[in-house]
């Protein structure tokens, strides 16, 4: 069986990102959608909000699974038998930094392959920092996010809202 681990901290997970994971669910017969922990990053959503909303956007999707980890992505991925770490490559300033990665990851790991998918071009642009910034300042944004992430994104804005004003 080829699996493949699918690796972000999905703060939102966007219709770009699953659409990585559905054409990798194609290409392989299990994809585990690896969502980390503790991010390096501060993230909108908790570890556990996070999970939730992977799991739900994905369950329908053929052959994926969703689990968490913390640390090295490519112990995660020999833990899991996967030999493949799938990655989203969105423009040409994402490619330095992902090819960095691999080649890391490559050393660290020599029997873990890195792949890269680009997501369909209406998703090309789009990024969770991006996504969260808008929604901020009250884009309409239901064609980059599913409506349960989208509904849980209105939900942490208005926390966010009412936290600040008292």
């Amino acid at each position: 069986m080829k699996r493949a681990v699918c690796p972000g901290t999905f703060d939102p997970i966007t219709n770009g990102h699953i659409d990585i994971i559905r054409r990798a669910s194609f290409i392989f017969d299990k994809v585990i959608v690896a969502v980390v922990q503790s991010p390096s990053k501060d993230t909108l959503f908790s570890y556990q909000e996070r999970m939730a909303l992977v799991k739900e956007v994905t369950k329908n999707i053929k052959g994926v699974e969703v689990d968490g980890f913390d640390g090295l992505v490519v112990d995660f991925a020999r833990k899991r038998r996967a030999s493949v770490i799938v990655r989203g490559i969105r423009m040409i300033s994402d490619f330095e930094y992902e090819f960095q990665m691999a080649l890391t990851n490559r050393n660290l790991a020599p029997h873990t392959e890195t792949m890269f998918l680009m997501p369909h071009p209406q998703y090309s642009y789009i990024s969770s920092r991006l996504i969260k910034e808008a929604a901020f300042l009250g884009a309409n944004l239901k064609q980059f996010l599913p409506g349960v992430v989208m509904n849980a994104l209105r939900n942490k804005i208005h926390e966010s809202s009412s936290r600040k004003y008292k």
